[in-house]
């Protein structure tokens, strides 16, 4: 048995959490082209979570 006490896991930050602004960016400057800003925002704000949860799939960040 150890005597040293456990430290919690640190969460190391990384990009995935950069998924959710770009898809929302993305899906409103799509909006904007095609004259549907709500549309594009509810678009990209999914897409932003589906990237996410797919990058951290693969990068292990769970």
């Amino acid at each position: 048995m150890s005597t040293q006490p456990e430290q919690p896991k640190k969460r190391k930050s990384g990009i995935t959490g950069a998924a959710i602004p770009a898809g929302l960016l993305i899906g409103i400057g799509v909006g904007f082209l095609f004259d549907a800003i709500v549309a594009g925002t509810m678009i990209g704000l999914g897409c932003g979570f589906l990237l996410m949860i797919i990058l951290r799939a693969i990068l292990g960040e769970w």
